[in-house]
């Protein structure tokens, strides 16, 4: 699938132009972060390499590490089966989540810990 093609694919109405966007480790498939992309955001990203999204708090365009140096590296990018969240497969440089985490999923609760039985 090309960029246009990609980009066709994406059901940016459903969720009033913004899409849930995954990204995962390319090399060690962890879940690192969650944030919205929109049509241009995707554009941004396709053209050059790196992570953009947009930011619902500032309602501005971000480039995921721009500011830190934490910079997330493209790989892949999938379109699930309704056309309406991206998984995007990166090459991290450095910490994803503003904690310092790598991960922004850092706080777990672990079942077997957890059960009533």
């Amino acid at each position: 699938m090309n960029n246009e093609e990609l980009i066709k694919t994406v059901d940016f109405k459903k969720g009033g132009g913004l899409v849930p966007t995954i990204i995962q480790d390319f090399n060690s498939k962890e879940v690192l972060m969650m944030a919205y992309m929109n049509e241009e955001s995707l554009k941004k990203t396709l053209q050059d390499g790196t992570t953009w999204f947009w930011s619902r708090s500032r309602n501005e365009f971000w480039n995921k590490g721009a500011t830190s140096g934490n910079v997330q590296i493209v790989k892949n990018i999938s379109v699930d089966c309704d056309g309406d969240t991206l998984l995007v497969e990166v090459v991290p440089k450095g910490p994803a989540c503003h904690t310092g985490n790598i991960t922004c999923f850092y706080r777990k609760i672990n079942f077997e810990e957890n059960s009533n039985e």
